[in-house]
């Protein structure tokens, strides 16, 4: 059985990192211009070109620290922000009072911003916070004092870095929150799918083992009994329980992940459209009339099989509550977006209320066996009954549907339970 892996991601964080990597080596030649425009009023030159020459190394050279959170390692933003504040204070020593006292640029200028925003999208706004603050005690020993620029400079740096980790956390908290949800809808699919087998096939023998054993009686009928017990409890687990799918959780730093395995049994051998009459065809019978077009009527395998199942699932519903001699009539239309395909019989119809009555008890023959594979290929099922009149079930599948994947690969000639 072949198994295919359907991988979402999701991430927000992701473009973060990639900016701030742009970021850093922008503002290191914007530092290093700043520098070289106005070298000439440095009192110690070379004292700002070794800072400078540092400077460069490490943001080349650190440049896969910023890719993503996981490598963006404590220690290394530890490391950074040190660089940036021992720019911030080497400024006065190696810049002319002067300049400083104006307001001039520290060595790394607005460098520094960048080791903050990393402490921001790594841990968050509590660490930017931490970090800005630093920066801002670095910024003031530096000036002397608290400068009217100084001081507008550190809080522009100290309320962007908050804001911005308080973002990074709230889309985490979102992805995660995503992840979980479609983990939840991944497995309600796998559960259906699953009922649906159980439905055409297991239960239906339980079903006959029960009655059969009735009829015979002596111990066949303690053996019905028990096959009867053993019905209601799998109908029970059927529609009450959960089944998980796979799933792992990789690198969060990327964002969160979920990984189903969907099942396909015959996808490496689905070379292309095929043609849905040829698997109406075997219904039809003395009691069962195909009308089809006189052109083949090309579905994705997938789509096409799912469409046969749920013919094959509402003839069986006409033989269990029609009668074995109760006749059918398919009738199958090629529009240009659909394909419809209409089963009608001549029994006594549905009484009002009773399909709702009947999936309350477990009997999932309409919800899940014609209903829910229509529905998961993004058709419609239509039930049309009129009590005395006999019953019409209307199914329409577009012409696209199954060519991207469908989660369900099913016997054509399987059966449902009970409406």
């Amino acid at each position: 059985m072949a198994k295919r892996e359907t991988v979402v991601r999701m991430s927000v964080e992701q473009p973060l990192w990639r900016a701030l990597a742009g970021y850093r080596v922008l503002t290191m030649l914007y530092a290093v211009g700043l520098f070289a425009a106005a070298h000439d009023e440095f009192t110690r030159p070379w004292l700002a070109v070794g800072f400078f020459a540092v400077l460069a190394v490490w943001t080349l050279a650190t440049l896969p620290k910023v890719a993503s959170a996981a490598a963006c390692t404590k220690r290394f933003l530890a490391a950074d922000l040190t660089l940036a504040l021992t720019g911030i204070l080497l400024t006065p020593v190696a810049d002319a009072a002067e300049r400083v006292h104006a307001g001039g640029p520290t060595l790394p200028s607005i460098w520094t911003a960048g080791s903050v925003l990393a402490f921001a999208v790594k841990g968050g706004w509590r660490w930017a916070a931490l970090a800005s603050t630093l920066v801002a005690v670095a910024n003031l020993i530096e000036r002397g004092g608290p400068a009217r620029d100084t001081v507008h400079n550190v809080i522009l740096v100290w309320v962007a870095s908050i804001a911005i980790g308080y973002v990074v956390e709230v889309a985490r908290a979102s992805e995660r929150t995503l992840a979980r949800a479609l983990e939840i809808e991944a497995a309600t699919r796998e559960r259906e799918r699953l009922a649906r087998d159980i439905h055409d096939s297991v239960l239906q023998v339980l079903a006959m083992v029960q009655r059969r054993g009735a009829v015979i009686g002596g111990e066949a009928a303690e053996l019905g009994r028990m096959a009867g017990e053993q019905e209601v409890a799998l109908r029970t687990l059927v529609s009450g329980g959960l089944v998980p799918v796979s799933r792992v959780s990789e690198d969060t730093a990327r964002g969160a992940v979920v990984r189903a395995v969907d099942r396909d049994e015959e996808a490496a051998a689905d070379d292309g459209p095929v043609d849905l009459r040829s698997l109406l065809a075997p219904y039809a019978g003395a009691l069962v009339s195909l009308a089809e077009p006189g052109a083949p009527v090309p579905l994705a395998p997938a789509a096409a099989r799912e469409v046969a199942a749920a013919v094959g699932a509402a003839l069986d519903n006409v033989r269990r509550h029609a009668g074995e001699r109760a006749r059918a009539w398919i009738l199958v239309e090629d529009e240009p977006d659909e394909v419809i395909v209409t089963v009608r019989d001549e029994g006594p119809g549905i009484p009002e209320g009773r399909l709702a009555q009947a999936e309350g008890e477990g009997r999932l023959g309409v919800a899940l066996s014609i209903r829910g594979r229509l529905r998961d290929l993004g058709g419609s099922a239509e039930l049309i009954s009129v009590p005395g009149q006999g019953t019409e079930v209307e199914l329409k599948v577009p012409k696209d549907a199954g060519e991207k994947g469908t989660k369900n690969v099913d016997d054509p000639r399987g059966k449902a339970e009970q409406r």
